[in-house]
């Protein structure tokens, strides 16, 4: 790891990084308390595979590949420039975002069942117009199952992907992950997610050649992805994050989303970042030891 990536990365970094995660330096914000609540383990089991790559830092790098995946299909894209305040309030999105994916992994049922209906009720007034791959204008809702699917599968395509190209062990392999994160859909309708890695990589093939395409609005919304209002050095961890993310794009997304292909090498450079963040953070995020306290309250 060259010096300057270890005088960059300190503690202070760390906890800014984590607030704009997060909502909260110390990674526990006030909806993140309620996963010590309920009489349950929740969805998955602790040490699973959905516990390992969701507790991995390598999320870091998925959440960013699961923006820019989610900016290559039209009506998402759409729903995301009408709808959401990514511009005013960037940094709200990406704490949304994950305040849901945190409660659904460590929260017991009860607490993922609420939270759910919270993100249907969003879900439920995010609807509007989008021009499809055909060039055929049409509408969408964000409850549509086949929007809900394309989201479900940007995030564990990315999620799946960043973590075993950074390196980080799975045990219990992709298919297990997979099959086991089909899960956290239902509760937001949708019953039909992949179950394996190749079903994973079918659906993904079938949305390449039926919805992918550049919109108008697709180019705007990927520069902002990659180039957040973070201060400048906050800036340079998150570029060496984001270059990760866009070397384990596909080809054809790459193309879609105006990118350049990535070296390899920003694989190896972001793994020696997070390592260091691991280091600085911790090796388990307050929530999951919540978790771990609940089940073990349970036992």
């Amino acid at each position: 790891m060259p010096a300057f990536h270890k005088f960059f990365l300190t503690k202070p970094l760390a906890d800014a990084f984590r607030k704009n995660v997060s909502g909260s330096k110390d990674g526990l914000p006030d909806w993140a308390k309620d996963i010590a609540l309920g009489d349950d383990a929740g969805l998955f089991k602790p040490d699973g595979s959905v516990w390992k790559v969701h507790g991995s830092l390598a999320t870091l790098v998925g959440g960013v590949r699961a923006l820019l995946l989610q900016a290559a299909h039209p009506a998402p894209l759409a729903g995301v420039a009408q709808h959401s305040r990514y511009e005013s309030d960037p940094m709200g999105r990406l704490a949304g975002t994950t305040r849901w994916l945190t409660i659904t992994t460590f929260g017991s049922t009860e607490i993922i069942e609420r939270e759910a209906k919270r993100v249907n009720a969003m879900h439920s007034k995010v609807s509007g117009d989008y021009t499809e791959k055909s060039g055929s204008h049409s509408t969408y809702r964000a409850q549509d199952p086949r929007f809900l699917l394309w989201v479900h599968c940007a995030f564990t395509d990315s999620f799946i992907k960043s973590h075993l190209a950074l390196g980080y062990p799975l045990p219990d392999g992709a298919d297990e992950y997979v099959r086991e994160w089909a899960k956290s859909a239902i509760p937001l309708g949708l019953s039909d997610a992949p179950k394996s890695l190749a079903e994973l990589e079918a659906t993904l093939r079938d949305f390449r050649m039926k919805d992918l395409a550049r919109s108008e609005k697709t180019l705007e919304v990927v520069r902002f992805i990659l180039k957040p209002p973070f201060g400048s050095t906050g800036l340079l961890f998150y570029r060496i994050i984001s270059n990760a993310a866009v070397a384990t794009l596909d080809t054809n997304e790459l193309e879609i989303l105006g990118l350049k292909p990535k070296s390899k090498i920003w694989l190896k450079v972001a793994r020696g970042a997070l390592n260091i963040f691991s280091a600085i953070l911790g090796p388990e995020s307050p929530s999951q030891n919540l978790a771990r306290q609940r089940i073990a309250r349970i036992s």
